[in-house]
This record gives structure tokens, C-alpha cells and sequence, in this order.
């Protein structure tokens, strides 16, 4: 234990024997000086702090300040009763406000329990249970807030965190002194009956006991009653001030005394009508005008030296702005960030900034987040911070949505209108204006309010503004996926993972394969839209297969046949067979035989010709599948698999193509077409 934190024990338990040890009376003085040092000590404190926070100890401090000077009060009242004396200190305050006449002594000594109980103790009480109302009921507020902030790059996630943080803080803190301020309110009553108990028991002993008289018991024991209320209600008055100043202060970049100056001050020309009002009253009124004038005079002078100093501040402001945008223009920094790419951008025109704009009923901030949490759910990466900003380069109603600073996607919206999307069959009683739904390609309607009920009963799919915006970026993110993931992206997976299985990373990672090896095979996988959330699943398959073959290819058909159970029911349900297109034996041999090997790995060579009736023959079976309602999936053996995904890269990129190893050996499979050359 340190020294430190052995005093303060020890200052405690020694307040707790205070209560029942006599103490001698200079000892009580001594301790009666350290109390009023302590409370000085507490408000100048509370004074100079800028924010609450930065004095978090305040309601731990203000319980044991209390306990300290209610054991001064104990111990000075049976000094009082016991010997008829508490010590010099209390002597000196009794006689001091006295000044010979006891009434005034008392009515000075009630007053200041009066101001302390009702003015400030039941003000303090009251700021800081509102204060902990209120903060807690903005906490859901800011913890979205901070969230925003987060998902639009405005902070990172270690200045996220001290944020939240510092909300909890908020929280904690307010609702102690919502408690503490009560150990105020409690001291204040039990100094009036302290005083109660002094007086009338002091007369009764004096005169039964001790053989005074009743004036001279009087006059003894109200001056040491005065004298120990004074010198235990000062320094609860000055505690009980600091305690209405920490409450009441909102958050702020300089401390109490420069925020008075700088804020009474920042307006001089309101100092001159002042000075008019003072001045009118001493000319006019029977107050004399040696009383007013000077204070007028004080006040002119101060406001023209004021509205200098602001003068001559805004001018050093303007030339220091100047030179700051000299210099950021000079310095090699402007360059270098403008070489930044974000990996993420959605910007769009000046009229649809009601859908970010908070204030505006907009929560595309909001949505962002979920988007994040989905992607992740559903791909196993954690998407990067999307950039939002507007653009007036853009059209008022579109917008764009970019993959590391290139335009991928984008459209228009009306945000006063719903997107209606057909079953299948028009219905002529829904109008609106011809337009293609982002996401999906469909061909859609805008449509406004007083439509938008009729389109639902016709079976319409009626969508707001904001869900097609959240729809098209989702699908955006899942089909650039495999952009978005780098080595350090992977490197953060990786060590997640490490948390839970730091054999299986230590194993793999770098013996067996670098972070650039996996990031190969997990890009491959994202490519093709197969989730790579199992990640344990997919690094034992490669500590497995890792000494045996580099070729991330060949790598990534092994992780395949691993994740089966997962591939087979991405593309199936329980309830309904596979349907798929079959690649027959003459295509098959084909492309086996178009395999290319090299010292880099292998690939497909195959000639335009053969190239375009491939094309043809999947083309007219693709198109039979989606005539039928059902989602095109391709089944080839896994010596082809890859080479055949390959061929198709280009030009049907969105059509899955699996393998029988790929498959659980449950799933029914029903062939709806063979391609066969």
C-alpha cells in the first residue's frame, strides 16, 4: 500500500473515532483550521475545472468532508457542554460576529443556515437531479451519435470508445451527485439542531451543574454556540457553492473565472447603456450623483477598452486564419492527403440531403450502421467506414456510389415519392413516372402518397426513398466485396481469430502460408459471393492443404469442398430440390483439355470460336431457368469447376457455378438443362 493511500485511511478511520474520543482543544483548533482549509480548497478546485468530470471525486469528497465536520461538531459540543470552551477558534468566531450583542450572533448564524439550506443546498439538490434525468435519457442519443460520427470517418475507433466512455462517465457521475447532493441537505438540518442542543443544554448545565447564573450562562454558552455554528456552517457554505458551481456548469474550454470575464465581457456596446442607466439614476433620483457617476465613468471606460481589445483580436484571428491557409497550401501535407482514397464513397446531390440530415427526420446514418452489421453477418468481413458527403456537382435528386475513388453505381431518387415495383402484371390504375430500380435492374414506378395504398393492394412492392438507397448499397458492398479486402483487412480477421484458436493461426501463418496467400483464397471466395464468416473452417483447410500446393487456386477448390454444407444451403432450401444446369461430357472434356500448366500455375486456353458457342448454348439455358422462375445455378465436375468459372467471369458473372464435391450428398439435385458441345 502506498504512503499516500495510507493517510487517507488513515484520515478516515480517525473521523469515525473523532465521534467518541474526546479531543483536546488545541488539537480542535487545529482541526477546525484544517476543515476550512479543505472547503477553500474544494471550491477553488471547483472553480478552475472546465467540465465536470475533471473533478469525478467531488461526490466521494463532499460524503466525507460532511462526516468530517459533523465529527467537528460532535466533538466541539461536548468540549461545550462538558468544560464550557471548544478552543480558540471558536471563540474568536462567536465574539467576532457578535460583537457584544448575542441576538445579532444568532440572527447572522440563522441567516447563513437559511441561504445555505434553502438558496443553495435545495438549488444544488434540484440541477443535479434534473442533471442525472437528463443525462440519462440522453445517452441512447449519443451513443448513436457517436456511432455517426464513427461510420462517417470522423473518428476512430480508440476516440470512439474514450467518447462512450466519457457518456458512461457523464452518467455515473450526475447520479452520484444526485445522492450527494442530500449529505449537503442533511448537514445544514443537523447543524440547526446542533445548535438547538448546544444552547438549551448548555443553559441547563451552567446552571444546574456548573452554578452560573442565568445571564452569565447565557452570554457563555451562546457566544461558543455562535462561534462553533460559524465555524462549522462556513465551510459547509463554501463546499455547498462548489457543489452548485460543478452541477450547474455546462461544458466548457476554460475555467470558471475566464468564462465569467470572457462571456459579462463579450459584449461592450451593452456596457455603455448600462453606464447610461447608472448615471440617469444619479441625476435624476434622489441617490447622489458622486455615488453613481463614478461607477458610469468605470463602466464607459472598460467597454471602449473592451471593444478594442475585440477589434484588435478579430484582426489577429483574420491574419492568423491567412497564414494558416498560406501554409497548409505550402506544406507537402495538403498534397499528400489529398492522395488518400477512401474505400467507400456515397455522394449525392443537394436534394437529398434531407436523408442524412438528423434534423431533417433523416437516419441514412442509421442504416449505414445496419448495412455494416449485415455485411458482416452475411459476408464475414467488416466492411470499412463509408465516406457520405454531398456533391453539388451532381444532379439535386442523384446520387453515386463509389469503390476506391471510382463511380460503380448510382441513380436518381424523389424523395417525396415510394418506389412501386410490379408482381408481374400492370395494373392501369397505378400510375407514376417510368423508372429502374437500382438495385435489381427491375423496371419500376414512382409513385406518390395517395398511390401508394392502391399499389399495395394491387401487390406492388412499395418501397420509401431510403430503403432503396440502403438496398442498392448493400448490394454494391456484397458484389465488390473482394475489393474491399486487403492484406491488413485480412490481418485484422486473422487476428480475431487468433484470440480464440492461436494454435490453428500460429500453426498456418507465416510457416505454411503468408497473409497474402490467404487474402487470395478469401477474395476468391468473396468474388463468387460464398461468406467467409467460417473462418476457422477455412484456415484448418488451409494449414492442411498449405504444404502440399501454393497455387491459390487450387487452395481456394479445397476451402470450397470444406464449406459445403454452407454453399449447398446458400443455393437450396431443405424443402425444395437443387435445380441446376448440367455441363455434359463433351464440354467437360473441352475445357480439360484447353488447360494450360505453367511455372505461375495453370489456366484456360480456349479458342473465340469454341468460346462463343459456349456462350450460346449456357446463354439459352440461363434464359429458360429465369423463364421458370427459378435462380440459374451451373453443376460441373471439380477437375473443371474453376477453368469453367473462368470462361464465364466476363460475361455471367452473377451465375454460380458449383461443383458435385461442393454439394452435401442430402440434397436432391434435378437437372434442368445440359450444355453439351
Amino acid at each position: 500500500m502506498k504512503p499516500k493511500d495510507l493517510v487517507v485511511l488513515i484520515g478516515v478511520i480517525g473521523i469515525i473515532l473523532m465521534m467518541v474520543v474526546p479531543i483536546p482543544t488545541a488539537l480542535l483548533d487545529f482541526l477546525l483550521i484544517i476543515n476550512i482549509t479543505i472547503s477553500l480548497m474544494i471550491i477553488l478546485v471547483g472553480m478552475n475545472t472546465q467540465e465536470a468530470l475533471q473533478f469525478s471525486i467531488f461526490p466521494a469528497l463532499l460524503l466525507v468532508t460532511t462526516l468530517f465536520r459533523l465529527a467537528l461538531n460532535v466533538s466541539t459540543a461536548r468540549n461545550i457542554l462538558a468544560h464550557a470552551e471548544a478552543g480558540a477558534v471558536v471563540e474568536t468566531f462567536g465574539n467576532f460576529v457578535a460583537a457584544g450583542n448575542i441576538v445579532v450572533g444568532f440572527i447572522v448564524f440563522l441567516i447563513l443556515v437559511i441561504v445555505q439550506f434553502i438558496v443553495i443546498t435545495k438549488g444544488s439538490e434540484r440541477v443535479a437531479e434534473v442533471a442525472a434525468r437528463f443525462t440519462l435519457d440522453a445517452m441512447p442519443g449519443k451513443q448513436m451519435s457517436i456511432d455517426a460520427d464513427l461510420n462517417a470517418g470522423m473518428i476512430n475507433e480508440q476516440q470512439a470508445r474514450e467518447r462512450r466512455r466519457k457518456v458512461e462517465r457523464e452518467a455515473d457521475f450526475y447520479g452520484a451527485m444526485d445522492g450527494a447532493s442530500k449529505f449537503v441537505k442533511g448537514d445544514a438540518i443537523a447543524g440547526i439542531i446542533i445548535l438547538l442542543i448546544n444552547l438549551i443544554g448548555g443553559l441547563i448545565i451552567g446552571i444546574s451543574m456548573k452554578g452560573m447564573s442565568f445571564g452569565e450562562a447565557g452570554h457563555t454558552y451562546s457566544i461558543l454556540t455562535i462561534g462553533d455554528g460559524l465555524v462549522s456552517q462556513i465551510p459547509a457554505l463554501l463546499i455547498s457553492t462548489a457543489s452548485g458551481i460543478i452541477v450547474t456548469r455546462a461544458s466548457s474550454e476554460g475555467t470558471f473565472s475566464n468564462d465569467i470575464v470572457g462571456q459579462l465581457t463579450a459584449y461592450p456596446k451593452l456596457l455603455y447603456i448600462v453606464a447610461g442607466t447608472i448615471a440617469f439614476l444619479g441625476i435624476f433620483t434622489p441617490i447622489h450623483w458622486y455615488t453613481t457617476i463614478p461607477i458610469s465613468v468605470i463602466l464607459v471606460f472598460a467597454a471602449r477598452k473592451m471593444q478594442q481589445n475585440l477589434n484588435r483580436k478579430q484582426v489577429e484571428e483574420e491574419q492568423m486564419v491567412e497564414e494558416q491557409q498560406i501554409e497548409e497550401v505550402r506544406s507537402p501535407e495538403s498534397v499528400i492527403s489529398l492522395l488518400q482514397v477512401d474505400p467507400i464513397e456515397f455522394e449525392f446531390g443537394y436534394g437529398l440531403i434531407p436523408l442524412a440530415d438528423a434534423q431533417q427526420g433523416g437516419d441514412l446514418l442509421d442504416r449505414i450502421i445496419l448495412i455494416r452489421r449485415q455485411c458482416a453477418l452475411e459476408l464475414g468481413i467488416v466492411v470499412p467506414v463509408i465516406r457520405i458527403r454531398d456533391n453539388i456537382q451532381l444532379r439535386p435528386n442523384e446520387y453515386i456510389i463509389k469503390i476506391k475513388g471510382n463511380t460503380v453505381a448510382g441513380g436518381e431518387l424523389l424523395l417525396n415519392h415510394y418506389l412501386a415495383m410490379s408482381p408481374g402484371f400492370e395494373d392501369e390504375s397505378v400510375t407514376g413516372i417510368e423508372t429502374t430500380e437500382p438495385a435489381f435492374g427491375l423496371p419500376a414506378l414512382w409513385i406518390d402518397e395517395m398511390t401508394k395504398e392502391r399499389a399495395e393492394l394491387s401487390g406492388y412492392t412499395v418501397v420509401d426513398p431510403p430503403s432503396v438507397v440502403a438496398t442498392h448499397l448493400t448490394e454494391i458492398i456484397k458484389k465488390h466485396a473482394h475489393e474491399l479486402l486487403g492484406r491488413q483487412e485480412t490481418k485484422t480477421l486473422i487476428d480475431n481469430v487468433r484470440e480464440a484458436y492461436p494454435a490453428l493461426v500460429d500453426d498456418l501463418i507465416p510457416n505454411v502460408l503468408s497473409i497474402g496467400d490467404v487474402q487470395k483464397v478469401l477474395v476468391k471466395l468473396l468474388r463468387e459471393k460464398i461468406s467467409v464468416r467460417d473462418l476457422v473452417t477455412i484456415l484448418e483447410t488451409l494449414a492442411d492443404y498449405g504444404p502440399y500446393s501454393k497455387d491459390p487456386d487450387i487452395l481456394t477448390e479445397y476451402v470450397r469442398q470444406s464449406l459445403s454444407r454452407q454453399i449447398t444451403l446458400q443455393y437450396s432450401s431443405p424443402q425444395d430440390s437443387l435445380r441446376v444446369i448440367t455441363v455434359g461430357p463433351g464440354l467437360e472434356k473441352k475445357i480439360a483439355d484447353s488447360v494450360q500448366q505453367t511455372d505461375q500455375g495453370s489456366y484456360l486456353a480456349i479458342d473465340p470460336s469454341s468460346s462463343q458457342v459456349i456462350y450460346h448454348k449456357l446463354g439459352e439455358q440461363v434464359s429458360k431457368m429465369v423463364q421458370s422462375g427459378h435462380q440459374p445455378v451451373i453443376l460441373a465436375s471439380p477437375t473443371i469447376r474453376m477453368y469453367l468459372r473462368q470462361l464465364l467471369e466476363r460475361t455471367m458473372q452473377d451465375i454460380p457455378v458449383l461443383s458435385y464435391s461442393e454439394l452435401e450428398p442430402s440434397v436432391e439435385i434435378q437437372s434442368m438443362g445440359v450444355v453439351n458441345l
